[in-house]
């Protein structure tokens, strides 16, 4: 369960979002300037609300009024962005090991079972600059799982890459979604690719701003 009611502000941009919600699979759409990327940056802590509050089945992130505030590295929240910011140096193990959490009491996602789920076993020698667009989310993807993430956010996963290599990825999407049933939002300005996803949709638009 989601629950989200929260004051954003940014510069000039100010935003109220409230959001209630059990679907495993949720959805933020809207224009660009929405403020659907700081919704997620909120609920990841790496931006501080104004004023509210954020759970996540149970558990608050984020309270003014009973100043909670989690730090990021202990939300158990994996995120992956627009790129996939992947380190240039580091081949695909590397990549994948450096969000490895090894010294986690229980280990939900396994090296090996992720590199299947994701089919990147071929890729583990290979840097960043040698792989497709499709690739190198899906290293990404990996990246934030082995992280041991209680919850996945998805920043517009889909938005830098080509037809060809968005239908390559969402079955992906779709099997993390099926086979390890981990709550994920979303972020998408294509309705018809969180549809797909089978997501509950919650659009930001201009009459939520205050």
């Amino acid at each position: 369960m989601l629950k989200l009611d929260m004051e954003l502000e940014r510069g000039h941009f100010r935003r109220h979002v409230r959001i209630e919600d059990d679907a495993r699979v949720i959805a933020l759409i809207g224009r660009s300037g929405a403020g659907k990327t700081t919704s997620l940056n909120a609920i990841a802590g790496l931006l501080r609300p104004r004023r509210g509050r954020i759970e996540i089945d149970g558990r608050v992130l984020f309270d003014s009024a009973a100043r909670i505030d989690i730090p990021v590295h202990r939300r158990g929240i994996g995120y992956v962005f627009q790129d996939a910011r992947l380190f240039p140096h580091m081949d695909v193990r590397h990549n994948l090991r450096y969000g490895h959490h090894s010294r986690q009491p229980s280990t939900r996602f396994d090296f090996d079972a992720v590199i299947e789920l994701l089919g990147i076993a071929a890729l583990l020698s290979r840097h960043p600059r040698n792989l497709s667009g499709g690739e190198m989310q899906r290293v990404a993807i990996g990246r934030a799982l082995l992280s041991q993430p209680s919850m996945l956010l998805f920043d517009e996963p889909l938005s830098s890459l080509d037809r060809n290599r968005r239908e390559e990825l969402i079955p992906y999407l779709q099997r993390i979604r099926d086979e390890i049933r981990l709550p994920m939002i979303y972020v998408s300005h294509h309705l018809d690719e969180v549809e797909r996803l089978g997501a509950a949709i919650h659009t930001l638009d201009d009459s939520e701003n205050e």
